[in-house]
């Protein structure tokens, strides 16, 4: 028995849950005792921490229902007990407008309902990038609104067999990624976050040195937007020695960087400037929507996701949707073409 499965919490099976290799996907906790208090809760989390986080890595993410968890802020305490250090949002490069709730809590993305997020690791299409990501529900959607969630390493695997030539490129060429930002945040997109914003500035000499120091390369448009390109990515990533994870952005970029200022088939290239092979995007998508877990979000569920494993998405909605995140651990990764 898990030290974690005990008379506070257990593990419990429900439909739609994957099984792979001797994992669990998503793995899934409910709290036993029907008058917990959320401060036993930070007590039970707090004291399994490292397992609850090495259960996360193992099989992608940990889903937490019941729990006492019936706001914001009981949810930010809940992330804090897990003792992993904060990665605030507004030192992040993502192009997501959001808004802060508390220090490191904020809305997971305020596009309208209409949208669809597609599958991504957070912020894979950037240097910086949080090792986790922890989701809550303040308030289900009346219909849709699901978070779905994919197994980045299995997609991996998956790929190999069916595309090996396109993976063979996406290890030895890695990906570079290019966004039109504008010049004040834009909420009705879901790349809408203004050039200011995403690189925490207020001045165009200030946007120039921080692009530069990122190794980025940009252009500034005549309508004060902002064009600016990736040095080229990861996408693969070695989580742990054997195992390797489909870690990028190019399903999000390829399907979803949509707006009056991207066009996504201009989005994404090969770390070399060369264009992908279509028909192996065309199957990532098709692979990753077979491989894709997704379940209606009920209030006051938690998600832990370990970043580096899983993907996760937004499905377009109905009626009022609060899903608020958390990001922990900041990481950085660069790429160095195979020779």
């Amino acid at each position: 028995m898990s030290i974690t499965d005990s008379e506070f919490a257990k593990i419990v099976a429900f439909e739609g849950q994957q099984k792979f290799g001797g994992t669990t996907f998503p793995v899934a906790y409910v709290c036993g005792k029907a008058d917990a208090t959320l401060e036993e809760a930070r007590a039970w989390i707090a004291d399994n921490s490292e397992e609850l986080l090495a259960t996360a890595s193992r099989h992608g993410a940990v889903l937490f229902r019941g729990f006492p968890a019936d706001s914001v802020e009981a949810f930010d305490a809940l992330v804090c007990s897990l003792g992993v250090e904060n990665f605030p949002y507004k030192k992040s490069l993502s192009n997501a407008v959001r808004v802060n709730r508390t220090e490191r809590v904020f809305s997971a993305n305020e596009a309208p309902p209409e949208v669809q997020i597609y599958l991504h690791h957070e912020m894979a299409q950037t240097p910086l990038f949080p090792a986790w990501i922890m989701f809550y529900c303040e308030v289900a959607a009346e219909t849709g609104g699901a978070s779905p969630l994919c197994r980045s390493d299995v997609l991996y695997d998956w790929l190999k067999e069916a595309r090996p030539e396109f993976i063979r490129a996406c290890e030895e060429k890695g990906l570079r990624y290019t966004n039109v930002m504008p010049g004040e945040s834009d909420g009705k997109s879901g790349i809408g976050r203004s050039w200011k914003d995403t690189l925490g500035v207020e001045t165009r000499e200030a946007a120039e040195k921080r692009l530069a120091d990122l190794n980025y390369s940009w252009e500034w448009l005549e309508d004060g937007c902002l064009r600016a390109t990736t040095p080229p990515l990861p996408a693969v990533m070695e989580v742990s020695p054997g195992r390797k994870t489909f870690f990028n952005q190019l399903i999000a970029a390829y399907r979803g960087w949509k707006d009056v200022r991207n066009d996504p088939s201009k989005s994404i290239r090969h770390g070399d400037g060369s264009e992908l092979d279509a028909e192996a995007v065309g199957e990532a998508i098709r692979l990753a929507d077979e491989l894709t877990f997704t379940a209606p979000w009920q209030v006051g569920d938690f998600v832990v996701v370990d970043n580096r494993v899983a993907m996760h998405a937004r499905q377009p909605f109905t009626g009022k949707r609060k899903v608020v995140a958390s990001l922990a651990v900041m990481q950085t990764h660069s790429f160095t073409p195979e020779v």
